[in-house]
């Protein structure tokens, strides 16, 4: 940015914040180019249902993102606007979504392997008889 020419229109101070606002729109820019270059039905069918609902939430939080944006730079303050709600509303559902990945991911209990487990790591006293019949088995020989 050493090499950037800086404008007078705005402060000084604020050009490394407006060069890197830049760059991030360009990336979004990127993004949605790469986006678009596939049909969303072709996107969609090659996922399952639940990437599916990840990428819908995403898309429409991002949306709401931008349109959050969109609204400071006009001067409406977007905490007091509905997007806010709809952000939360989007957010909720992504923990949902993110619930159900984690639970798929969480170990399954087996319960024959447990049982076994359990009774073999457990004590159990010899019967008294067993102890005799060893001893005089042994005499024997």
């Amino acid at each position: 940015m050493a090499g950037e020419e800086i404008n007078e229109d705005y402060p000084v101070e604020i050009h490394e914040y407006l060069s890197t606002f830049e760059n991030s729109i360009g990336a979004v820019d990127e993004m949605l180019k790469t986006m678009m270059s596939v049909s969303r039905n072709e996107l969609l069918q090659k996922l399952d249902p639940l990437e599916q609902a990840k990428v819908d939430l995403v898309s429409a939080y991002t949306l709401n993102s931008m349109f959050w944006v969109y609204l400071a730079t006009q001067g409406v303050n977007p905490k007091e606007h509905p997007v806010k709600q709809e952000l939360e509303r989007i957010r909720v559902y992504m923990n949902r979504v993110k619930e159900i990945t984690d639970k798929k991911k969480a170990a399954k209990l087996d319960r024959g392997a447990a049982s076994r487990f359990v009774k073999n790591a457990l004590w159990e006293p010899k019967p008294k008889n067993a102890s005799k019949v060893a001893n005089k088995g042994k005499s024997k020989n």
